[in-house]
């Protein structure tokens, strides 16, 4: 049975045990290999949530409240106005 848990797939104890199974039998090297790239992505998803968390906050602009609702206004497109293909 396979879950999708937030674009990561996770896994059930025995297809865990199917895979260790094809990689005990692999050389050192090859496990040393495989265990560093694991690490790295395990490292790699660590960074990518704390850039995420950075996003987060207050709105922090130069302009007035009066001035971005205008400019949010402005930006509006008249839906009227397309084109049929």
């Amino acid at each position: 049975m396979l879950k999708f848990v937030i674009m990561a797939l996770s896994i059930t104890n025995n297809i865990a045990d199917k895979y260790f199974s094809f990689l005990s039998k692999l050389d050192t090297s090859s496990k040393k290999m495989i265990i560093l790239r694991l690490v790295e992505s395990i490292e790699v998803k660590k960074k990518k949530d704390n850039n995420l968390r950075k996003m987060f906050g207050a709105w922090e602009d130069e302009r007035s409240s009066d001035e971005i609702i205008s400019d949010i206004k402005n930006s509006r497109v008249d839906k009227q106005n397309s084109i049929d293909f």
